[in-house]
């Protein structure tokens, strides 16, 4: 499986090349156009201006490396060194990309099954034996489990740079504890009525995977992801704390925004494990998302895998859909496949066009503001569909042309 993985990665820009017509998206007819910069460095500006040190953009089109692009504003700490686009990161829930990946590899293989109760594939008395809770339900956030971080994070009257310190930054959590805190408080709703974003059920997706395989969560990711696909500034160290490598400090930033920001970067990450405790890079998460969205022919999933995950079902949210661990957002040009990750500290937002064909990785260095979330969706309209029409779309309320390109931020941890 690695030999041929391997393979297919090193002849995927071929693969995309040979890509016919003249579209970005295969939703519709759209010209292919290059992105707007000015556009996309005026959200980073706004990303700042909201509180964060600095943020940065890269854009890859893998059709026509003139289109590419990396913008940086600020800084990547507050001693004033220059962000950098190269340069580690926490992903946060872009992990869950990851992760599903891991179990749609296993589904391929006939040993596990996304449609039946998921405590079958889990060691015995993880979960209640009155649970008919799927994988696939779990892999949507349709199964009704409840988030275990609603518990860990902030609570009433506590300020979230507290929390912070009194129960993530050093606080080592196992996984079935984690999963023990979501249980006690039962289903929230029937399995498979409603979408709740939950980050536990990504934790129980990852103990499926183990107990199937009898390998750590880490070894079964470096394995059968990093490795083959050449991730090499791509890690999961939980509980280290700390970044080893070339990376930038991330700022959580205090429920009183007259308080300083707090350098949140050391932290074990356990009490997020396999939903978001994955290292990353700009580049890396570029190689990864172009990987999976190619099917077969990127070696990672099959192409009736991809089927299953980009299947995407209405959030609540308007313009947000999601599949199989996979969000799709709705631009001004298309639908754009991928996800978005918060974690103390840093923001980013990984997406790409549904063949592959274009990536974009926006990232930001300061959390718990929704300002700078806000700035950074913002960059996903001018990266992917490049400048707007001078002309407003009749359907525009307002009469302004940015009316129809706005995109509801997405807080991957609490909306």
């Amino acid at each position: 499986m690695r030999t041929r993985l391997a393979r297919s990665v090193t002849t995927l820009a071929a693969a995309l090349a040979l890509v016919t017509g003249s579209t970005v998206f295969a939703s519709g007819a759209q010209t292919r156009t290059g992105p707007d910069t000015a556009g996309v460095r005026a959200a980073l500006q706004r990303v700042m201006a909201a509180g964060a040190p600095g943020a940065f953009a890269v854009i890859r089109d893998h059709r026509d490396p003139r289109l590419d692009r990396t913008l940086t504003v600020g800084a990547a700490d507050l001693d004033g060194t220059p962000m950098r686009a190269d340069a580690r990161f926490r992903v946060g829930s872009n992990t869950k990309m990851f992760t599903s990946a891991v179990v749609m590899r296993l589904a391929e293989q006939g040993r596990l099954d996304l449609d039946e109760p998921l405590r079958d594939y889990l060691p015995a008395g993880t979960l209640p034996k009155n649970w008919p809770i799927t994988a696939r339900q779990v892999l949507e956030h349709r199964a009704g489990v409840y988030d275990h971080i609603n518990d860990l994070l902030e609570q009433g009257g506590e300020e979230t740079t507290a929390a912070f310190e009194a129960r993530i930054r050093n606080t080592v959590y196992e996984p079935r504890d984690l999963v023990a805190r979501s249980v006690k408080h039962g289903l929230q709703y029937a399995p498979g009525t409603a979408y709740a974003y939950s980050n536990t059920g990504f934790v129980l997706l990852a103990l499926a995977a183990e107990h199937l395989t009898g390998r750590p969560y880490a070894e079964l990711l470096r394995e059968q992801v990093f490795a083959p696909l050449g991730l090499r500034r791509t890690s999961f160290t939980v509980p280290a704390k700390r970044i080893a490598g070339r990376h930038i400090t991330g700022y959580l930033t205090h429920d009183d925004h007259r308080e300083p920001l707090l350098d949140s970067t050391e932290q074990t990450a356990s009490w997020i494990w396999s939903a978001g405790g994955i290292v990353s890079s700009a580049r890396d998460l570029d190689r990864f998302l172009t990987a999976l969205l190619a099917g077969s022919a990127g070696g990672l999933v099959s192409d009736d895998s991809l089927r299953q995950m980009t299947r995407a079902l209405p959030t609540g949210t308007p313009k947000i859909a999601y599949g199989l661990g996979i969000r799709q957002i709705s631009l001004s040009c298309g639908k754009v496949l991928g996800h978005g990750g918060i974690v103390q500290g840093y923001q980013s937002q990984a997406f790409s066009t549904p063949g592959g064909e274009r990536t974009v990785v926006v990232f930001a260095n300061a959390s718990n503001n929704g300002a700078v979330t806000e700035g950074l969706m913002d960059t996903l309209e001018p990266a992917f569909c490049g400048k707007p029409s001078a002309v407003a779309p009749r359907h525009s309320r307002s009469g302004d042309a940015r009316d129809a390109q706005v995109i509801p931020a997405v807080e991957d941890a609490r909306l």
